[in-house]
C-alpha cells in the first residue's frame, strides 16, 4: 500500500518468484534471492546489481540453475 506521497507503508510486501511469478511466502525458508553484479568495461564492478528471487518451487524441481541463466538472458536482451 502506498500513502499519498508515493511511498511503501505497509510492514510486510512479499516477493514474488522471478520464473514463476508466485508469491514467496514468510514461510518459504527454501527461497534464495540472488543480487548479480554489474561490470564495465574493463570487467570491474561498477555497484550496480540485478536481483532474483527463486522460490523453493523452482529449486526443488532442481530448475533454479536454468532459470536463472533464461531469466539473466531476457535482461540482457532487454538492455540491446
Amino acid at each position: 500500500m502506498q500513502n499519498e506521497e508515493g511511498k511503501t507503508v505497509d510492514l510486510y510486501v512479499p516477493r514474488k518468484c522471478s520464473a514463476t511469478n508466485r508469491i514467496i511466502t514468510a514461510k518459504d525458508h527454501a527461497s534464495v534471492q540472488i543480487n548479480i553484479g554489474h561490470l564495465d568495461a574493463n570487467g570491474l564492478y561498477d555497484g550496480h546489481f540485478t536481483t532474483f528471487a527463486l522460490s523453493r518451487f523452482v529449486r526443488a524441481q532442481g530448475d533454479a540453475d536454468s532459470s536463472l541463466d533464461r531469466l539473466w538472458q531476457k535482461k540482457a536482451d532487454i538492455k540491446q
